[in-house]
């Protein structure tokens, strides 16, 4: 058994992005859990509760719920694989003091079980089908009567996610009866590599100790179909978040439970691999992960496709790593995505990093351009310094300026920064004392004059610590 309990009690609403800015980029809403866990190799059975403890934050309370989560396992030594879950809990979202949506409730009690057949046909075609089944009582619905729930203009909100309030009546929240909605999800993943080495290519320079070619086709097919529940009607707790990466397609992994719909997707891509030898085992020299989503029928994505991802790293020699996340509307309208980052070690005591994100035309999230830099150079066993400054080019503001001594005091780091910060309005101005026990780093002591920071976080996490 474990258990664990987390608890923050804030004085306002503004609290952690006035003073612990570092944090609440983090988690803007810390939450308040009360949890105890039973791990056994087969299956975790867990009960929790979570509670609104700050009335200005919304917060899905669960009073309580437990919880069954059962690992996939072969199945009476037929080759079948089984994986489950089911849960049992009492829900009730509640948003802050003061906002337009009412409150609501409902008792739910969820199960899902999946079989799976893993199976290698050719010697080479690695497929995995997959049919499960999902059964979900709700004790209370939403009454829809009058309600005009249609898609929107966004092709990436789901009709029946209604959009946010501007009157107290606008979108008036009736119950409606208990309600037993039963889905069926079915689908294959199929992959197969093909390879090609090269022994004699050569190069201390660039870490090459021969070179292997693995390329990995891929696909992932997903279809659910229910028993016609409309999910407008389905009171939503566990739902469907904004976000600029890909749900995933499969169960349990997705987890908005009350955001399924129907829908009938394709996901498809290649892995590409350049593998090496050092220090006597195999590393990823470079890699390229390209996929995308062919949406037969998607609620959460009303175009064709989705955006085509690139994930692209590539990591020539132990002192230097490249890495380029992006997604483009290449098949169809969309934003676009581009996240870079580049760290560099010269010399043992100098590493240095840069990293810049680039998003535009996203439905959810504005225009950014932003750039970060930073360094650690330990001058000798017993000093070193760090810098870090973040740029937002859409603004032209540089958002935030950081610099820090460090002192190895043999069993302890202390720390000494100054930041400044602004964010378009007044700048701030602070001081942040640390002391860091080296056998336990992420136990620290703060004398905190940070107007932004959290625990020095962004001070210890962005520049590194003595080995």
């Amino acid at each position: 058994f474990a258990g664990f309990a987390t608890l923050t009690k804030l004085s306002d609403d503004l609290i952690l992005q006035d003073f612990f800015q570092a944090e609440f980029r983090v988690n803007p809403r810390p939450e308040n859990i009360v949890a105890v866990n039973r791990y056994h190799p087969r299956y975790v059975i867990s009960a929790f509760t979570r509670f609104q403890l700050n009335n200005f934050h919304e917060v899905t309370e669960r009073l309580p719920e437990v919880a069954l989560d059962i690992e996939r396992q072969p199945l009476f030594g037929t080759g079948i694989m089984y994986e489950g879950e089911a849960s049992l809990s009492y829900l009730r979202r509640n948003f802050p003091t003061g906002a337009l949506r009412q409150d609501y409730e409902s008792a739910r009690a969820d199960t899902f079980h999946q079989l799976l057949y893993p199976q290698t046909y050719f010697g080479w075609l690695s497929v995995v089908p997959r049919v499960g089944v999902r059964g979900t009582y709700y004790s209370r619905s939403r009454d829809i009567t009058g309600l005009d729930v249609e898609a929107g203009p966004n092709p990436l909100l789901p009709a029946f996610l209604l959009p946010p309030a501007e009157s107290d009546d606008e979108f008036p929240l009736k119950y409606g009866g208990d309600r037993f909605r039963v889905l069926v999800n079915a689908g294959a993943e199929a992959s197969f590599k093909i390879s090609r080495a090269w022994e004699n290519v050569q190069s201390r320079r660039l870490g090459l100790d021969g070179l292997r070619h693995i390329a990995q086709p891929f696909a992932n097919f997903s279809y659910v179909g229910g028993d016609n529940t409309n999910p407008a009607e389905i009171l939503q707790f566990d739902r469907y978040q904004p976000s600029t990466r890909l749900a995933p397609i499969d169960f349990p992994q997705f987890t908005s439970i009350d955001s399924i719909d129907e829908w009938t997707i394709a996901r498809v891509g290649v892995r590409n691999r350049l593998q090496t030898r050092r220090d006597d085992t195999t590393i990823n020299w470079m890699e390229l992960e390209t996929f995308f989503d062919v949406n037969i029928n998607s609620p959460y994505n009303r175009g064709d496709f989705s955006n085509v991802y690139n994930n692209f790293r590539f990591n020539p020699v132990p002192w230097v790593g490249f890495g380029v996340g992006s997604q483009m509307p290449l098949l169809g309208n969309g934003f676009t995505e581009i996240n870079t980052g580049i760290r560099v070690q010269p010399i043992p005591a100098l590493q240095l990093n840069f990293g810049h994100r680039f998003l535009n035309e996203n439905p959810f999230f504005g225009n950014s351009s932003l750039y970060e830099l930073s360094g650690y150079y330990r001058i000798n066993d017993h000093w070193a310094v760090g810098a870090y400054d973040r740029y937002e080019a859409s603004t032209g503001f540089l958002e935030e300026q950081r610099y820090t001594i460090y002192r190895d005091l043999t069993s302890w780091v202390a720390s000494l920064g100054a930041v400044i910060r602004n964010n378009g309005g007044v700048k701030e101005y602070g001081v942040l004392l640390t002391f860091t026990v080296k056998a336990l780093p992420k136990f620290q002591f703060n004398l905190n004059f940070d107007p932004g920071g959290q625990n020095g976080e962004e001070g210890t996490s962005d520049f590194g610590g003595f080995p």
